[in-house]
């Protein structure tokens, strides 16, 4: 908090939140909504999913990510040291993991520059860092599928054969590759 009689700032997430919650309150209050028909809206139904759904992946992967971060580290320095391009690859795997893109580009960047990966390659391949699409947790995913009457978005008999594997993979490859060219060209 710090000493007494002196503000300290507060944080831009907590800012953020405050402002979500009174902009609720005053759409609550302003649009006369019947509360307790919000329970019972598929909105609300995919949200409570999704918040569900990142704080149980979320703290599971954590901690499995946090408890082997040297055995990981380790196995993948090899890879990564005899194949630089597999820097994109230990990139996608780890975000995945972590289900985050800001934490597996922490984790592994490091790695790379001590590895001695050209930092071009690195830059170049910051699309992998989005991963966490493989497995159908991450929150926004489940709430399309939970938002999505006509069937159409859904997850298949297999975990991984689901309505966002494609485009994910369609994306990050595309991004890796552009990546890699402009890295080539401009620095």
């Amino acid at each position: 908090f710090g000493a007494p009689g002196k503000m300290k700032p507060m944080s831009m997430n907590l800012v953020i939140q405050m402002l979500m919650l009174i902009a609720g309150a005053v759409i609550l209050m302003a649009c006369k909504v019947n509360t307790r028909e919000i329970a019972n809206g598929a909105v609300f139904k995919a949200g409570m999913t999704a918040i569900i759904s990142v704080f149980g992946v979320a703290w599971m992967s954590d901690t499995f990510f946090e408890s082997h971060f040297t055995l990981l580290k380790n196995a993948l320095a090899g890879v990564v040291a005899t194949q630089p391009w597999m820097y994109a690859i230990v990139l996608f795997l780890v975000s995945k993991l972590v289900n985050s893109q800001g934490a597996a580009l922490a984790a592994i960047a490091p790695m790379g520059i001590s590895l001695g990966v050209d930092p071009k390659i690195m830059v170049a391949f910051f699309s992998a860092a989005y991963g966490y699409f493989v497995l159908p947790t991450y929150p926004s995913d489940l709430a399309c599928i939970g938002f999505d009457r006509s069937g159409t978005t859904r997850i298949g008999k297999f975990i991984i054969n689901h309505s966002f594997i494609i485009p994910g993979l369609i994306g990050v490859g595309t991004g890796c590759a552009v990546g890699y060219v402009l890295s080539q060209i401009l620095l």
